[in-house]
């Protein structure tokens, strides 16, 4: 559900044209091409694309950092392409490649940034919140990935920001520092931040987002809750979603005669199958009678629902960019 409150960002048909590149014949090329979106005060809203599909661009052009060639961008109310400092100041951003000076040491850093607003977080509660004492002593050049992700994390908070941008927030964290940032973000989230992040982790997607655009091609293709996301390309016709059954029973079985056109059951390996498809409980019905005919019991069975990440595959195709 969309926030009442006015958004932090709202993107109206943005456009992008970089270039001019000599492989393309000295035109400009258009990486962001009439994209909008909207995110909302204490909402997290993903931006979720292949590689290439305009996803940083599009960020980077809210934060200011790349000027627009069309469209229009209003980041807490104002234009960041001509706002000033203090907008900047309520503005937090963390970097895929972190941008952290190579020769500081975590700690002495944060405090620096933090010198730098009026109202900045407890750095040492954010220290200690994200476990950056563990290699306080460290330069920067010398921290794994993920020590890395979690101090960039730390520098775009600690300014206490309105909204936060997150490129590939979870990039190089290892399962522990991972939950501690999704941590981190819901609770954010919970006490009023806008969040908008990319990522092409769908699985993050579906555990953080509350509204997600799906970008291809430099252009919203689908947007919604993950939940209607879910429901893509057959809500309007059964108001079922794909779902898949997978099943353990005696192997080199046909049901081709027993279930309905549009449903597919493969073989991975002897006795194990799955069954894909729009399922309805008669489908299933079918399927177990078909079993009990043969007098046979299945060793298991579980039932997922389609994810996210079928939902982006069908959306913006499966082939290689």
């Amino acid at each position: 559900m969309r926030s009442p409150e006015s958004p932090v960002l709202t993107i109206d048909g943005l456009i992008k044209d970089v270039g001019p590149l000599a492989s393309l014949d000295g035109k400009m090329l258009r990486v962001v091409s009439g994209l909008s979106l909207v995110a909302e005060r204490g909402q997290v809203t993903a931006l979720l694309g292949a590689n290439g599909a305009g996803k940083t661009t599009t960020l980077e052009c809210a934060q200011g950092v790349q000027k627009r060639t069309g469209g229009s961008i209003s980041l807490l109310g104002a234009d960041p392409d001509t706002a000033g400092a203090e907008l900047r100041s309520r503005v937090g951003v963390m970097l895929q490649d972190g941008g952290l000076p190579p020769s500081a040491r975590p700690i002495p850093l944060l405090r620096h940034v933090a010198g730098m607003y009026q109202r900045p977080m407890d750095v040492d509660a954010l220290v200690d919140r994200l476990g950056i004492s563990q290699f306080s002593k460290t330069s920067v050049r010398r921290l794994s990935g993920g020590q890395k992700q979690r101090l960039a994390l730390a520098a775009a908070l600690v300014g206490n920001p309105e909204i936060l941008f997150l490129d590939e927030p979870s990039a190089g964290l290892d399962p522990q520092s991972r939950q501690m940032v999704f941590d981190l973000i819901a609770e954010l989230r919970d006490s009023g931040m806008g969040i908008v992040l990319t990522t092409h982790l769908m699985d993050d997607a579906e555990r953080l987002a509350d509204y997600v655009y799906i970008i291809d091609g430099g252009h919203n293709v689908a947007e919604g809750t993950v939940a209607e996301l879910l429901q893509h390309d057959h809500s309007a016709d059964t108001g079922v979603t794909d779902r898949t059954l997978y099943f353990d029973a005696v192997a080199g079985l046909d049901f081709s005669t027993v279930l309905r056109a549009g449903l597919e059951v493969a073989e991975s390996r002897p006795g194990s199958y799955s069954l894909k498809g729009v399922l309805t409980p008669t489908d299933l019905a079918a399927l177990m009678a078909s079993l009990a005919e043969r007098n046979i019991m299945p060793a298991s069975l579980r039932l997922e629902a389609r994810s996210l990440e079928d939902v982006f595959l069908d959306i913006s195709g499966r082939d290689l960019r």
